[in-house]
């Protein structure tokens, strides 16, 4: 990966045709060969692991192939590693394989669903969780010689190590919240082929609408990246449509790394070499069938640090190891939502999409921007705070009360709102990167 012989020009699809494109005997081959070394390796350097196993009276001398894996070593989740700390005082949760004094560096995740969690590193020339999206970023069409935006900070990783190593010129901007002027002037000034899309980048683009050509500003651009929260319908053909920006959802591959969409949009591809995915049903802990919606459970292939081993993401997935009409082999999937974000009100089930849909509905809150509002998952009341843009609104009152219709109709649930600016609403995130639509306060 990242060989330095690869051209500015080089048009092949693939980075590494023949990993991208290995049969589905060889890519099951190759994950039991790494299973088999990672679980005795586990039980040894992990002291979380090993407690964890032996209490589920699992002898990794018993695991000679992946059946044996997924049936014997058991499942977790974040919170029994926040269990774990606790108890122990270890910072690693008891995860990390070695001494700390062995690691190249310590980042962070996001914090959006729970508190941050730390992400030790082991590299010895790229950051790995970088590195694994090497792939999709060549899909987008980056080659050697292109300019990238990037997103001042480093709660993710060191990317411009991960950059260079690409080839690729990075300039570093500060794009989070009242930084819309200075994203558009860098985009005038450097021509990127690439940036990083956040919802607060969206947003702040969109107000600059009246007084920039937020089309040309973007014509540069091969493609564009957006993580987080899905961008809601409006949002997303404004950024196609009206911007003329393809634009590349990825998602996380349950904490392992990324999962990427490629030139078709037709799912996140899962790098089987990276990631041994599963899908599991929630409730029973039994494999769900192809294209059935389930949760994800994950295997770190590639982490030297401290891999997740069985982890229960808690996103809930569709998995198809069909071939992607873009002709890579690996597995994708389609994440549907969060284990425990479906709200029951008074009785009544309440799913985040047809809230969306609601919310989406009337010009002031078109973007899309609302929580739900709940200290457990059955509540007496449906309570949603809801973003609307000052400027598309001359009566707030008014807004209300038509919301408060579309949610009855859409939902069949009569809401308590709350109503703010956009503005406001992002500012009470404490997530860098994702806007959390379920909160406690």
């Amino acid at each position: 990966m990242l060989e330095p012989a690869v051209a500015a020009g080089d048009a092949r699809r693939y980075l590494e045709p023949e990993l991208e494109t290995a049969s589905r005997a060889e890519l099951e081959a190759f994950q039991q060969r790494r299973v088999l070394e990672l679980v005795p390796e586990a039980y040894a350097q992990s002291a979380f692991y090993r407690e964890l196993w032996s209490a589920a009276g699992v002898d990794p001398g018993e695991i000679r192939s992946l059946a044996d894996f997924r049936r014997l070593v058991p499942t977790f989740t974040k919170k029994d590693v926040q269990a774990y700390r606790e108890r122990t005082g270890d910072p690693f949760g008891g995860m990390l394989f070695g001494p700390p004094s062995g690691l190249s560096s310590i980042m962070s995740t996001s914090g959006t669903t729970s508190d941050p969690e730390l992400i030790p590193e082991i590299w010895d020339a790229y950051p790995p969780l970088q590195l694994c999206s090497a792939r999709d970023l060549w899909e987008i069409g980056l080659r050697p010689g292109d300019k990238v935006l990037v997103s001042a900070g480093s709660f993710r990783g060191f990317y411009d190590t991960f950059y260079h190593g690409m080839g690729l010129v990075p300039i570093f901007v500060d794009t989070w919240i009242g930084k819309g002027e200075e994203i558009v002037q860098a985009l005038l000034r450097f021509r990127p082929a690439y940036l990083q899309l956040m919802m607060p980048t969206v947003l702040e683009l969109e107000r600059l609408e009246h007084t920039y050509d937020i089309r040309d500003a973007l014509s540069s651009l091969k493609g564009a990246s957006f993580a987080g929260q899905p961008l809601g319908r409006a949002l997303a053909e404004k950024v196609r449509d009206d911007w003329g920006v393809e634009m590349f959802t990825y998602s996380s591959a349950g904490d392992t790394g990324t999962c990427w969409e490629c030139r078709e949009h037709d799912g996140y591809h899962l790098w089987e070499d990276l990631v041994l995915a599963e899908s599991l049903d929630p409730a029973s802990g039994e494999a769900t069938g192809e294209g059935t919606v389930g949760e994800l459970v994950a295997t770190d292939l590639d982490n030297r640090a401290a891999p997740l081993i069985r982890y229960r993401s808690g996103d809930l997935v569709r998995i198809d190891r069909q071939p992607c009409g873009c002709g890579r082999t690996h597995a994708r999937q389609w994440v549907v939502g969060r284990c425990g974000e479906e709200t029951t009100v008074a009785g009544v089930p309440v799913v985040l999409g047809e809230v969306w849909a609601a919310v989406e509905s009337q010009p002031e809150t078109k973007d899309g921007m609302f929580q739900i509002i709940r200290e457990s998952a059955i509540v007496d009341r449906l309570r949603l705070r809801v973003g609307y843009e000052p400027a598309r609104t001359a009566d707030v009152t008014e807004l209300r009360a038509r919301l408060r219709h579309a949610v009855l109709d859409r939902v069949g649930v009569e809401p308590d709102l709350d109503l703010v600016t956009v503005d406001d609403l992002l500012s009470r995130s404490s997530s860098v990167a994702k806007f959390p639509r379920v909160v406690k306060a």
